[in-house]
């Protein structure tokens, strides 16, 4: 693979880059992902479509009714790029880690990287610090910009020579203080369109993150695949959700695909269907991103639509503005599907996507849509159902027939610098790790996910990791955390906990030791991970060898969840993008105010 020449000074990433037999065929035939040499997505996505759409229209809104236009978000975006390059420091190709809830000045500053030239690394604000300093190890990170209001874990992950910048806040050293000097204009740097725009970390099965990199053409071309030809935008819509811009499906649906489009965003957290339901009425939402299990917690806040209004309302909640409903994140039920469009006459765009490959690659739309399928290839991906032989070639299965998921496109798997670039892309194939069946009409259709990584609502959750965790604590001997259906959530986590012998007769496996081990959990990993159901045991399943038999639990575990909602045998997860003496959770820890998950309930 022959790349252009780099505009980076600090090479970093693209030093970091697989070797170019590793990475998965690009597929670019489609006139609109003929994109230039020189290209910056900064620029494209805020001074062209300025230029294209209007600088007077609306680009990003918050909840409590501020408005930025397309001109003044150009100008703070230029200004927070003149105090990242000539006050901090920042050389194009330095990684500049963001942090902080979902809001304009979160996206401004996401912007602003890109028009330096740097590398943008966006986490979650309920990321804790030994994650925080995993990912900045793994990253080289230098600098970071972090909401004031969400500082406490990235000061306390003590990253050697990070430079912390906050902003939001009402200190000299803010970066809104500092950039009330700085012009507001600046001439973005010339990257090549192969420059590294952003790394996206995600947990794999081990739980050790990967580094997802993803070019400047690639963030528009996902904006000119998906939003392009599946979810149509115009310049009027304006869009909304709950995932994270700390997920590349919040990044996706709440700021690259408006921009993209001229159009305009409501950037805020909703704790909960409720406010959720109201931000969409009190702000006219057309479009809206989130996660099934959101939709579902809609549903039951709606009712029917002969139903009274809900409780404290004078009226039931007016959403009639909302034109576009997309679901992924976890696999959408048809039962799910069809509730919403009897309820609200809108037919979801039901999709899945990965971090490798930064958004969505097979879905469908209004009458494309067919409920219990995820839908077709989008435009400028292939797709299809493969087996994979012990030499790593992949033959396709027949129609009708379960087997794994293979895409292609012109974005692609490229992990920084970790040798997993090989169990994700195979014979030119990037290998999602889930399980489907493509029918006679090309329609896929989610069977499960093909490896032991946990969906719930939203959230990939890698069981090995919560493992890790539970057994830093002293009365815990053996630990296996494994999904369990949910009708709810798609899965939720449980954790099978031996206790050493000197601690299980003295703390007993009642809801006291749960509650101590939850807090110990959410002490070192963010509340989502937390386990919300400890099931304790004398001994764990485990083969001659010695090696543990997670299979065993998870389908203990279906099967009390059948019983538990007289599912027919046969019925597997809803999840999928997706007892013994048990102490069942109440909630999943302890979260930070505002903290939530993808689906907007909190966490």
């Amino acid at each position: 693979m022959q790349l252009s020449p780099s505009a980076h000074v600090d090479t970093f990433t693209r030093d970091s880059l697989p070797p170019s037999e590793e990475w998965p065929q690009l597929r670019f035939d489609r006139p609109e992902l003929h994109y230039p040499a020189r290209l910056n997505c900064g620029v494209e996505l805020l001074d062209v479509s300025a230029e294209r759409y209007g600088a007077d229209r609306p680009a990003f809104r918050a909840d409590d009714g501020e408005c930025w236009s397309y001109g003044e978000l150009r100008a703070r975006v230029d200004r927070i790029a003149h105090v990242l390059t000539g006050v901090l420091g920042v050389v194009p190709g330095n990684r500049v880690l963001l942090r902080g809830p979902n809001s304009p000045h979160l996206a401004a500053c996401w912007l602003a990287v890109m028009k330096a030239g740097a590398v943008a690394v966006t986490v979650l604000a309920a990321q804790r610090a030994h994650e925080l300093r995993k990912v900045c190890d793994m990253g080289r990170i230098s600098h970071a910009l972090c909401d004031a209001g969400a500082l406490d874990e990235l000061e306390k992950a003590e990253i050697p020579g990070l430079r912390l910048t906050p902003f939001g806040g009402d200190g000299p050293g803010d970066l809104l203080a500092l950039c009330e000097s700085q012009p507001d204009r600046y001439e973005a740097v010339r990257t090549a369109a192969d420059d590294v725009a952003m790394i996206a970390f995600t947990s794999g099965t081990t739980g050790r993150p990967k580094g997802c990199v993803h070019f400047h053409r690639d963030v528009l071309a996902v904006a000119d695949t998906f939003s392009a030809h599946v979810l149509r935008p115009t310049p009027d819509d304006l869009f909304a959700g709950s995932p994270p811009l700390g997920f590349t499906f919040g990044l996706g649906g709440l700021v690259i695909f408006p921009l993209r489009a001229g159009a305009a965003a409501l950037l805020g957290q909703w704790n909960g269907p409720e406010q959720m339901l109201a931000a969409v009425e009190r702000h006219r939402v057309s479009v809206l991103f989130t996660a099934p299990t959101a939709y579902r917690g809609m549903l039951s806040k709606l009712g029917d639509a002969s139903a009274p209004a809900p409780a404290g309302r004078a009226r039931p909640y007016d959403i009639s503005s909302l034109r576009r409903c997309v679901s992924a994140g976890e696999n959408l039920p048809a039962a799910t599907y069809e509730a919403w469009l009897e309820r609200t006459g809108l037919r979801m765009i039901n999709g899945i996507g990965a971090t490798e490959m930064l958004h969505i690659f097979v879905s469908a739309a209004d009458d494309d849509a067919r409920p219990g399928t995820t839908g077709v290839a989008v435009p400028g991906f292939e797709a299809r159902v493969v087996h994979r032989d012990g030499d790593g070639l992949l033959t396709p299965v027949p129609d009708g027939e379960p087997g794994l998921l293979a895409v292609r496109g012109p974005v692609g798997c490229r992990y920084l610098a970790d040798p997993r670039q090989r169990e994700y892309v195979c014979d030119g194939w990037n290998l999602t790790g889930d399980t489907y069946i493509r029918d006679a009409d090309g329609y896929f259709r989610y069977v499960a996910r093909a490896d032991d990584m946990i969906v719930s609502a939203g959230y990939n959750i890698a069981g090995p990791e919560v493992e890790e965790a539970l057994l830093r604590h002293p009365a815990v001997a053996e630990a296996a955390v494994v999904g369990r259906p949910d009708e709810r959530r798609g899965q939720i986590v449980v954790a099978h906990v031996v206790l050493r012998e000197d601690e299980g007769d003295a703390a007993g496996p009642g809801a006291v030791t749960a509650d101590v081990l939850r807090e110990f959990v959410t002490g070192q990993l963010s509340p989502y991970k937390c386990p919300r159901e400890f099931v304790f045991a004398d001994s764990l399943p485990r083969t001659p060898t010695g090696k543990l038999q997670r299979y065993v639990l998870r389908e203990a575990g279906a099967a009390t969840a059948r019983e538990a909602t007289g599912t027919r045998s046969g019925t597997g997860p809803e999840a999928g993008t997706g007892t013994g003496a048990a102490a069942e959770a109440g909630s999943a820890g302890r979260p930070e105010p505002g903290a939530q998950t993808p689906d907007g309930q909190p966490a």
